[in-house]
């Protein structure tokens, strides 16, 4: 295979910037409207209700992920593969059976989550009581279709028809409403909040599904070739979604461990400083969207040199980035944190055990999604899985005896092993350096030294 000369890398840099810096400025804002969203919520409503939501929404973000059959990350790789070899129509056929999959799989949870609910208030204090859990079911299939539907865009090249609609009018809807409502002197409980996120996120979806009609991106929904989709696809599509909700547990389970174990007050504060450690990997995570789909075409076309080039782009923009902000909780996180109000501002310690694990992850670049877009989704799964998930078996054990410490500890601890562990996987066996060692690797070859005659 020929080395590409260093302008073409150049290019292909250049070409990943520049969508990046577009999603760049779709996750700021994203990042500030959310903590505007979360702010509004936590100021207008008591710690209990807050902390009902945090574990509301935090739930219904992992069963969404589970209706999602892993094909927000399937359509990822699929499009692009399915374009470079020349089968447009395999393409369509993956975009419209995984809309096909994600409502059957939203429909399945919802029910499920339901009889649980049931079950809950039956057993328990009265079906009042657990009225946030009746609300969680409804967020669990906007937020599975906004998953899906952004990834469906941005594998087409889209950036803000696929980010816009949930990233920032939703994000303006949210905190608009609930402000009014508070204007008014109408109290907002836990479950009305969640039911209030659900309507106005179904309704920033529809926005999307118009916007993408109008631009001609592939979008449309079908059963009848779910069948041969799923004979082709079905076993990498259970390997995708084993892998995002192994993720999204990472994201979320100490949340509802937190609220189970200690208190939904608690789990209000663990909330928000692992919602504000997470703006560390914000440009990390705007430029991943963007790449995801440039891996797969690079590495499926045998273009090695160039998928480097893009992965190691990215692993040393989010670094810089994720840098400069942990530097910024180190001396300002119980600022911060207070925006949240008085009772959240005590959680700069959390929030500062929380990023250091997340500075791993930034420092080790976009692993997973290399190992997804590569076809290692199976080696993904076994090795970040398991140590995440031997992290969450010990916080069941540690926290209600360390609570909210010990919950930020085991958190930052396993994700340190489990990013460092895939990445030396990553390089070793697909031949990409996803850390920011992976610079080394585009240095360019000096050539041999010819021997002078006589020499």
């Amino acid at each position: 295979m020929s080395v590409p000369p260093q302008d073409e890398i150049g290019s292909v840099v250049r070409a990943g910037f520049w969508k990046s810096v577009a999603s760049l400025v779709i996750k700021v804002a994203t990042a500030g409207l959310t903590y505007l969203m979360f702010v509004v919520l936590s100021r207008t409503m008591g710690p209990v209700p807050y902390g009902q939501f945090a574990f509301g929404f935090a739930l219904a973000t992992v069963v969404a992920i589970g209706a999602s059959v892993g094909q927000q990350t399937a359509i990822l790789r699929f499009w692009p593969e399915e374009e470079v070899a020349g089968r447009p129509e395999r393409a369509a056929n993956a975009v419209r059976s995984g809309w096909a999959l994600v409502l059957i799989a939203s429909g399945v949870l919802s029910a499920l989550l339901v009889l649980v609910a049931l079950a809950m208030g039956l057993l328990g204090g009265g079906l009042w009581s657990v009225a946030h859990l009746f609300a969680t079911v409804l967020l669990i299939l906007p937020m599975a279709a906004a998953e899906y539907g952004s990834s469906v865009l941005r594998a087409q090249g889209s950036v803000w028809t696929a980010l816009l609609p949930r990233d920032v009018i939703w994000r303006v809807l949210v905190p608009g409403a609930v402000w009014l409502l508070y204007l008014l002197h109408v109290e907002v409980s836990g479950a009305g909040a969640l039911v209030l996120t659900a309507l106005l996120l179904a309704v920033a979806m529809a926005l999307q599904f118009l916007a993408a009609g109008w631009r001609h991106y592939e979008n449309g929904v079908s059963f009848s070739g779910l069948r041969t989709y799923w004979a082709a696809r079905g076993e990498a599509s259970r390997w995708f979604l084993v892998g995002t909700v192994v993720d999204s547990a990472a994201l979320n389970v100490d949340i509802v461990l937190v609220g189970l174990l200690v208190a939904e007050a608690s789990a209000g504060i663990y909330f928000n400083a692992f919602r504000t450690a997470g703006l560390m990997t914000l440009f990390m995570f705007a430029i991943t969207l963007v790449v995801a789909p440039m891996v797969a075409k690079h590495y499926h076309a045998g273009e090695m040199r160039q998928a480097q080039a893009v992965t190691t782009f990215n692993a040393w923009a989010g670094f810089l980035f994720s840098l400069a902000v942990f530097a910024g909780f180190m001396l300002f996180g119980d600022l911060i944190l207070s925006l949240f109000g008085d009772h959240y501002a005590g959680g700069q310690l959390i929030l500062i055990i929380l990023s250091v694990g997340l500075l791993a992850d930034a420092a080790t670049g976009p692993t997973r999604i290399v190992m997804m877009m590569t076809g290692h989704e199976r080696d993904y799964v076994r090795i970040f899985g398991s140590i995440m998930l031997v992290g969450m078996a010990i916080q069941v054990v540690v926290i209600p005896a360390y609570g909210l410490i010990g919950a930020a500890i085991v958190n930052a601890a396993s994700r340190f092993v489990a990013q460092c562990a895939i990445a030396w996987w990553t390089n070793r066996h697909v031949g990409i350096e996803t850390s920011l060692f992976g610079i080394f690797k585009l240095l360019p070859e000096r050539a041999p030294r010819v021997q002078a005659p006589g020499e």
